[in-house]
């Protein structure tokens, strides 16, 4: 009798064996120090986390234009790459994986990050809403265009960051290709109005995603990269005429570079109320010969279910891992979870982000 797979099936992902398919989603925590580099609290916040079959980092700009947040990470300085250094190193003393995710966030930043520089994009089109910023939240700002020769320069920003990435000893990257930031931007036909070779047909708006991923891949080798798409997000004020269309030509269009995965985020309820589409992984099944890695709001019973059913081969958990360092012991013993505590999810000190007691420490407590 065939056992049917679940969370914990080891799995192969690219080049590496893992030992289970709980992976810890990439999750902004704002916590950087001043040179936009992690501080010694960032290693012992991803150590906690190792027992996962893989980490991936939080949203890590390829460039100072690519923040967008305060306190956010990078990965384009010396001092940032000895700072994650530090990281992977003890992330791979308690035997864990962990991949950094490299973003861009486009027009979803401010001039007050810039120097009064303005964010960019694919076209000029100012978001709905706020930007996080040192002063408090600031409406968003009209983008400045990106110019068709100032497209390659975004190119090799991210195929810097994937070389330094590797030079910071990690197991390999993921490009963020989701949530409104700047792949996103150019991939829908609500924030890219462009008539150019990155603008108009679907084709023309996945070039860039596909660009940096070939980039990404010529510095990693494609068993080591995943790249992140979000179909049904409306975050960020993003929007697309047929987003199942777009979607399904940027899936298959994956397809090509024998990834390590591709990670898609499930539609939400704010998705849903904001009149998105609701397109759920299994959609994409279908369609993608690779490794599926699906996201949002899982639980244990969940996460089972969608592997079982071969909708997903890993489940990547976030608000969980926040809450509960020990995720995978967790659920291999069916213990209780520790609550999340959204006030301390952005921003602060050690609270809420390297106190959450383990099981051990409740039990001997």
């Amino acid at each position: 009798m065939t056992h049917s797979k679940d969370l914990f099936t080891p799995i192969q992902l690219g080049r590496y064996e893992l030992p289970n398919r709980i992976v810890m989603a990439p999750l902004t925590r704002n916590r950087a120090g001043a040179d936009d580099a992690p501080i010694a609290m960032h290693a012992e916040y991803y150590r906690q986390r190792a027992s996962a079959g893989l980490i991936i980092t939080e949203a890590t700009q390829v460039a100072p234009l690519g923040q967008g947040y305060p306190h956010t990470p990078g990965i384009y300085s010396q001092a940032q790459v000895a700072a994650w250094q530090r990281v992977t190193d003890s992330v791979h003393q308690q035997g864990g994986r962990i991949f950094l995710q490299l973003w861009h966030v486009g027009r979803i930043s401010h001039p007050s990050f810039h120097n009064g520089e303005l964010p960019v994009a694919p076209s000029a089109l100012q978001p709905a809403g706020e930007a996080m910023t040192y002063d408090g939240m600031q409406p968003f700002v009209t983008p400045r265009v990106l110019e068709l020769d100032e497209i390659p320069e975004i190119v090799e920003q991210f195929r810097q960051g994937a070389k330094n990435a590797l030079a910071a000893g990690f197991d390999g990257v993921e490009v963020h290709g989701a949530n409104g930031y700047l792949l996103d931007q150019f991939l829908r036909d609500g924030s890219n109005h462009r008539t150019d070779a990155y603008g108009g047909s679907v084709e023309n708006r996945a070039r860039l995603l596909l660009e940096i991923t070939q980039a990404v891949v010529e510095v990693w080798g494609s068993d080591r990269v995943g790249v992140r798409l979000s179909p049904s997000s409306t975050f960020n004020d993003m929007s697309d005429s047929d987003p199942k269309a777009t979607f399904s030509y940027a899936v298959q269009a994956l397809n090509e570079f024998n990834l390590a995965y591709v990670h898609l985020l499930e539609p939400s309820e704010a998705d849903l109320r904001y009149g998105g589409t609701p397109i759920p992984t299994r959609e994409f099944r279908p369609l993608y010969d690779g490794r599926l890695m699906t996201n949002w709001d899982y639980d244990q019973a969940k996460g089972n279910a969608a592997i079982a059913a071969g909708e997903a081969d890993l489940v990547s958990y976030g608000k969980l891992f926040i809450a509960n360092p020990d995720l995978p012991q967790r659920f291999k013993l069916n213990a209780p979870l520790n609550e999340p505590d959204p006030n301390t999810f952005y921003g602060g000190d050690e609270r809420g982000y390297i106190d959450y007691p383990s099981l051990a420490m409740s039990q001997s407590a």
